[in-house]
């Protein structure tokens, strides 16, 4: 079955580079793992503050537009930002291609 691949970018708030690199590991990609999702890849750019991570799930486009908006609806999410307050400045979320 086909995969549906969306590239998230952040530019971070440099004072909350090592706060987020914590949080995203131990609370965000389990949980998001939990819906069905994958993460594919993650970089930082620490010089620039800018995180990029790919996360994934199987089905298409459309399929994955309802997983996402399961996600942002649940209960689940809600817990894992409970507290945060914003480390991003920006984001750039977009569907992409594989390539290679």
């Amino acid at each position: 079955m086909a995969r549906t691949v969306q590239l998230r970018r952040y530019h971070l708030k440099p004072h909350l580079v090592d706060e987020f690199l914590a949080w995203w590991p131990a609370l965000l990609v389990p949980a998001r793992a939990e819906f069905g999702f994958t993460v594919e890849s993650a970089y930082l750019d620490r010089e620039a503050a800018e995180f990029t991570w790919a996360v994934s799930a199987e089905g298409s486009p459309e399929e994955f537009g309802r997983l996402e908006q399961a996600w942002m609806a649940s209960p689940e999410r809600a817990v894992v930002f409970e507290g945060v307050t914003g480390w991003n400045d920006s984001a750039e979320i977009a569907l992409v291609e594989r390539l290679v």
